[in-house]
């Protein structure tokens, strides 16, 4: 029972980690616009840093184009200077007093290759993450072993189990860091 619980609790936190990289993936430039490329955007609203979904809709009417539209008109200034700030995106929001248009630049070949080692980047801490959960779930298990609630051979068996969950999370990543390198340098 105890050894389920521990695969279950490994394979909890390897999906946690590989939905945490697939948001992160969104929010990378790709030279299309998409919403999500605002999710990590913080907004200075009523005094508190605020997510920019709980102030504003963020949709992308055209292929370079993302509109932002606030809920409360007051937040306006606010949220095109922090879409400004954010220097990873390098974006120059415009806003016309009631919503904000932000022009997505052509990547250039440079930026494209930057943000391509960013995503190697997101890869690694997703991976560094899987790593740690495995060596949670085995700390556990030592733990069982000691107790003598684990034996030798449930041991192994579990650490098999571990080895190939981890094995195939990073067949996944390795595939959707592959689609998504593709998508930001294809021009």
């Amino acid at each position: 029972m105890e050894i389920k619980q521990t695969i279950d609790n490994a394979r909890e936190k390897f999906n946690k980690a590989f939905e945490h990289f697939e948001a992160e993936l969104k929010k990378l430039r790709t030279g299309r616009a998409h919403p999500n490329m605002l999710d990590g955007i913080m907004v200075e609203a009523y005094g508190t840093p605020t997510p920019i979904i709980q102030v504003a809709t963020v949709t992308a009417p055209e292929a370079q184009l993302l509109q932002v539209s606030p809920f409360d008109p007051n937040n306006l200034e606010a949220i095109t200077t922090a879409i400004r700030d954010d220097q990873s995106l390098g974006f120059n929001p415009i806003d016309d007093g009631r919503i904000i248009r932000v022009p997505i630049p052509a990547l250039t070949e440079d930026r494209r290759r930057d943000i391509a080692k960013q995503l190697g980047g997101k890869g690694e801490d997703a991976n560094i993450s899987m790593r740690q959960a495995r060596h949670d779930a085995l700390k556990e298990a030592d733990q069982l072993k000691k107790d003598k609630s684990l034996s030798d051979d449930d041991y192994k068996h579990l650490q098999n189990q571990l080895d190939e969950m981890i094995q195939e999370y990073k067949h996944k990543i390795d595939q959707a860091s592959k689609a998504k390198e593709e998508e930001i340098l294809t021009i």
